[in-house]
């Protein structure tokens, strides 16, 4: 059974009710290549950090999400798993369609806060736009 609540732009949403009868974890790829796109991606008002990735796949809150991501001039892709807890749908204007992701309570999850923290420096205070708010 689902419940439906409302997202961020009161568009109703279908959460689970019951985490053992979710599916296994949607895998995607995301490539950040500079400092202005990791900063706009970044979602540091989610606690223990998230990443905004743009895409038109459908998903619910609370779905579980494993991210590659490839940031910058680093080689290979650190995995990130983590569930959505925000999404952006088509149409909202000056805001890409996509899915926030809150990165996990565990290493992996850790690991990536710290190394986005770390690349954004103090950067993550300013006052710029970011694909969520």
């Amino acid at each position: 059974m689902a419940q439906t609540t409302l997202s961020n732009d009161s568009i109703p949403v279908t959460e689970p009710m019951d985490s053992a009868a979710a599916p296994r974890p949607s895998v995607m790829s995301l490539s950040i290549r500079d400092k202005s796109s990791l900063h706009a991606a970044y979602m540091a008002f989610v606690d223990g950090g998230g990443l905004f990735i743009p895409t038109a796949r459908p998903a619910r809150l609370g779905d579980e999400i494993y991210a590659l991501l490839s940031l910058m001039d680093e080689p290979g892709r650190m995995p990130v798993p983590g569930s959505v807890c925000w999404i952006t749908p088509a149409g909202v204007p000056g805001r890409p369609q996509g899915i926030g992701v809150r990165f996990a309570r565990n290493e992996a999850g850790e690991q990536a806060r710290v190394r986005i923290e770390t690349l954004l420096g103090g950067t993550q205070k300013a006052e710029r736009v970011t694909h969520t708010i």
